[in-house]
């Protein structure tokens, strides 16, 4: 997957978004997902540091890592609109 820094931010702006609006439903929803929830945020964290260094490179190997961090950003997403779906129910 090839993607550039701007769609990399956006994507990073969504998830950010969701995350924000995930984390006022827990406070207030369900305790069998604060376990998943815990999961999530630290796998969010750690992509978050990396596209923290990865805005600051601009060598050749970005792409690479950007195409890493999309993967996980993805996957993160997923995960996101699952504890969504199920906060709903």
């Amino acid at each position: 997957m090839n993607i550039d820094k701007k769609e990399l931010n956006d994507l990073m702006e969504q998830l950010k978004q969701h995350r924000d609006e995930l984390n006022v439903k827990l406070h207030l929803g369900k305790a069998e997902l604060k376990d998943e929830w815990k999961e999530v945020e630290a796998r969010y964290e750690t992509m978050q540091s990396k596209y923290k260094a990865l805005k600051k490179d601009t060598a050749e190997s970005s792409k690479e890592i950007g195409a890493a961090l999309s993967l996980v950003a993805d996957e993160i997403g997923e995960a996101y609109q699952r504890l969504k779906k199920r906060l709903q129910d």
